[in-house]
């Protein structure tokens, strides 16, 4: 490879459904080991460190910027600065172009960037008439006005609702993540069969490559708090007996009478992390590291937040176009699957001359998603979505396959809430 930003290490933590395994595992705890057996792996002197950059979309409320709090906890140089980005469903991904670019500038030569999300975590919020009854009840000095302030709360008052469900409607479309999907599957008028045909082919490739052992490269088992005496050594979505038939049972989440989008076609709700080390080339040499890959172009783009799933068709030909490339020179391709019906969206906007045409002012397709070189070891709908761990995932589980197959070119791509998209290529 040429002089320019390498990542030299990569691994992602086991992936957990919302409320299963990692349930009592906080976003803190997630990082401190991923990026602890990260640092380890590498041999890496603390003292290179130059910054930690953490991609989280839920910064909990306890850890204000997470990723200061995981670089003390990480044992790095109190000296050494860190800062935690968000850009929804593109905070990890957005950890390491921000990596990339303090390398570039010079400003950095050695960068610890992760994602990580602890979606079980997620505070409860009450309502504002709520909130006013307790603030009330906590005001109150005597036994009767204690008395009068409990009296007027009603049944409704202790039904909290979630910040999950909050955080993930986009708040100037009005729709929630699942209804853009739905957006979608109308438009393009995908329907529910090929929508389970792809959840099932996410969760049949997510069995194939764990009985490979092709996880093993990328991925840490996390051990439990507080006596970490035990541990989850396996990704708890994955379901190896999934079947056509049953995806065919769910019904559909977020448009119950017509939709098409089920909890099946659909990403889960997840927790865990991810982290990489990136760094300038030359710095790896001198370290003695041998590159998983260099980063050869990333682009970020906007779209309408109805449309968000079609981020990646925005994001990716200003990225290719930095590594002078086309789609059919990539030997594989990491498109998040946050639900079957966007990434069936992006495909066939990827091969439409008329999309290429109106909404990116080109002559020429972005290209054919060779479904051979899609998501070769499964996605998002198998594993699960921690929405800030999941754009460093992406690169993580691509380099790992590029170096397993002796591959050169690869894409991790993905949508992001809110109506955008990103999008880098790494060359092995």
């Amino acid at each position: 490879m040429s002089g320019g930003v390498v990542i030299t290490h990569g691994l992602r933590s086991v992936y957990a459904k919302f409320g299963t395994t990692l349930r009592n595992v906080s976003a803190v705890e997630l990082g401190r080991q991923v990026i602890t057996e990260l640092i380890e792996r590498a041999d890496l002197d603390l003292q290179r460190v130059d910054e930690v950059i953490v991609g989280c979309a839920g910064n909990p409320i306890d850890a204000a910027n997470i990723a200061r709090v995981l670089a003390l906890k990480t044992n790095l140089p109190r000296t050494v600065p860190a800062v935690t980005v968000q850009r929804n469903c593109g905070s990890g991904l957005e950890a390491i172009t921000s990596a990339v670019e303090l390398v570039r500038s010079g400003r950095a030569r050695v960068v610890i960037a992760a994602g990580v999300e602890s979606m079980s975590h997620y505070p409860l919020f009450f309502s504002a008439v709520a909130k006013a009854k307790f603030e009330r009840l906590a005001k109150a000095r005597t036994v009767r006005d204690r008395l009068r302030a409990l009296s007027r709360f009603r049944p409704r008052d202790f039904s909290p609702e979630i910040a999950l469900k909050v955080g993930l409607t986009d708040p100037v479309c009005g729709l929630n993540m699942g209804e853009t999907a739905e957006v979608l599957a109308r438009e393009f008028q995908i329907s529910r069969d090929i929508q389970d045909e792809f959840a099932l082919r996410s969760h049949q490739l997510v069995t194939e490559a764990e009985e490979a052992g092709r996880f093993v490269a990328e991925r840490i088992p996390i051990f439990l708090p507080p006596g970490y005496d035990e541990m989850v050594d396996a990704d708890s979505g994955p379901r190896s007996g999934q079947s056509m038939e049953a995806l065919g049972k769910l019904m559909p989440v977020f448009n119950r009478r017509h939709g098409t989008v089920t909890a099946g076609n659909s990403c889960m709700v997840s927790d865990g992390g991810a982290a990489v080390l990136v760094m300038e080339e030359g710095m790896a040499q001198e370290l003695g590291y041998e590159p998983l890959g260099r980063v050869a172009g990333y682009a970020w783009a906007g779209c309408l937040p109805r449309r968000m799933g079609l981020g990646p068709c925005y994001a990716t030909p200003p990225a290719l176009a930095e590594a002078g490339l086309k789609l059919a020179d990539l030997d594989l391709i990491e498109l998040n699957e946050a639900f079957a019906a966007q990434v069936l969206a992006c495909e066939l906007c990827f091969r439409s001359s008329a999309f290429a045409r109106e909404e990116l002012g080109g002559n020429h397709a972005i290209g054919e998603i060779d479904r051979d070189r899609l998501n070769v070891n499964g996605g998002a709908i198998a594993l699960g979505h921690p929405v800030g761990s999941s754009g460093t995932r992406l690169v993580v589980t691509l380099l790992h396959e590029l170096a397993r197959r002796s591959a050169h070119w690869g894409l991790a791509t993905l949508c992001v809430g809110g109506g955008q998209g990103g999008a880098m290529v790494l060359e092995r």
